[in-house]
């Protein structure tokens, strides 16, 4: 897959990698160091455009007490190549071996809007067939979502106060295949990522309940000085993971 270029109409055009990784207790410490060195840790990767590697709340849900063993990546890379390239390298299988619960995803992004660390994404080319794309049994055509935002500290608390009830809603929306909470720094750079069984169960929880008086508050109160949505095509995912709640179902694929 080629890469379109990147200006400032269209954005960074590319695949995006998702890695969320639950520690074993032992590693919970080479864990932290991996959170201390963040995005750096990734860089001189081959194709790689942006990279961070996050934190998260408590057992990988959307709280204001952090998880001491809950981290994520997201990345996007120039082509498909060079993002299972990452995926099969070391820096995957170090999290990976050190990992109590692990997933993983390659996506194309559909559509996207507004911006991270001040540049916007835009939608992926059309991958190459690569081999390591075709299953002898197709996965279902599953849908992502990632959505951030920087929040003004004054914002922060009124923020914080809508979590408890969207999560609650994402966890309870039937077509809701995963969802992590993740965060770059306590309270104010936050990023949700969530996989769905279709559009209208993606749509139905965006577009009502708590979420949509949230989305609404947050933009009539000026809680961001930046954020971006991004709608996403699973096209390859391994590993297994369970939501914040041990109750509900998991995400699995061998």
């Amino acid at each position: 897959m080629n890469a379109a270029p990147a200006d400032a109409n269209s954005g960074l055009s590319g695949v995006v990698v998702v890695v969320l990784i639950n520690y074993l207790d032992a590693h919970r410490r080479w864990g932290w160091l991996r959170l201390m060195q963040g995005g750096s840790g990734l860089k001189g990767t081959p194709g790689l455009l942006f990279g961070k590697v996050m934190g998260s709340g408590s057992q990988g849900g959307f709280s204001l007490r952090p998880s001491s063993s809950h981290q994520g990546i997201v990345a996007l890379f120039d082509q498909a190549e060079n993002a299972l390239a990452f995926l099969k390298g070391p820096i995957v299988a170090a999290f990976r071996d050190r990992a109590q619960n692990f997933w993983s995803g390659l996506l194309s992004v559909e559509s996207a809007r507004g911006s991270w660390d001040g540049q916007g994404w835009a939608r992926s080319p059309l991958p190459s067939p690569l081999p390591e794309l075709v299953q002898a049994e197709p996965q279902p055509q599953l849908l992502a979502a990632l959505t951030r935002a920087s929040i003004r500290p004054a914002k922060a608390m009124s923020f914080w106060k809508q979590a408890p009830a969207t999560q609650a809603d994402l966890l309870a929306s039937p077509g809701c295949l995963l969802a992590m909470g993740l965060g770059e720094a306590p309270l104010l750079r936050q990023c949700t990522f969530s996989v769905w069984l279709d559009t209208a169960s993606m749509l139905g929880y965006s577009m009502n309940g708590a979420h949509r008086k949230a989305v609404e508050l947050a933009y009539s109160k000026g809680y961001f000085s930046e954020s971006m949505f991004v709608r996403m095509r699973v096209l390859h995912h391994q590993g297994h993971w369970p939501r914040p709640e041990a109750s509900e179902p998991a995400l699995a694929h061998g």
